[in-house]
C-alpha cells in the first residue's frame, strides 16, 4: 500500500473526501516526525511505538579500497510493533 491507497482507504472508511483525508494523513505523519525530531516516542494503542535510536560512532570500511573510515554518530527512527500488530500480520 502506498500513500494515495492510504488515503483512498482513510476517505472510504471515514466517509470524508480524499482532499480532507490526505490532509489528515499528512498531519499525521508531521506529528510523527516532530515528535521523533524532538526525541520523544510515539505510542498507538494496538499499533506500535515509534522512537529514536542512538547509533555510536564506529569505524568502517570502503567496501571498494577496503580503506578504514570514520562512521559518525547518529540518531535513526525505529518501530516496535504492538502484540495486536504482530497477531494479525501473522494470521
Amino acid at each position: 500500500m502506498n500513500q494515495a491507497e492510504l488515503i483512498d482507504t482513510v476517505a472510504t472508511s471515514a466517509g470524508i473526501k480524499k482532499a480532507d483525508a490526505s490532509k489528515v494523513v499528512q498531519a499525521v505523519f508531521e506529528g510523527i516526525q516532530a515528535a521523533l525530531g524532538r526525541g520523544e516516542e510515539v505510542r498507538l494503542s494496538g499499533f506500535g511505538i515509534f522512537e529514536v535510536a542512538e547509533r555510536a560512532a564506529r569505524e568502517g570500511r570502503n567496501p571498494r579500497t577496503g580503506e578504514v573510515v570514520q562512521i559518525a554518530a547518529s540518531k535513526a527512527p525505529k518501530f516496535k510493533p504492538a502484540k495486536q500488530l504482530r497477531d494479525s500480520v501473522n494470521g
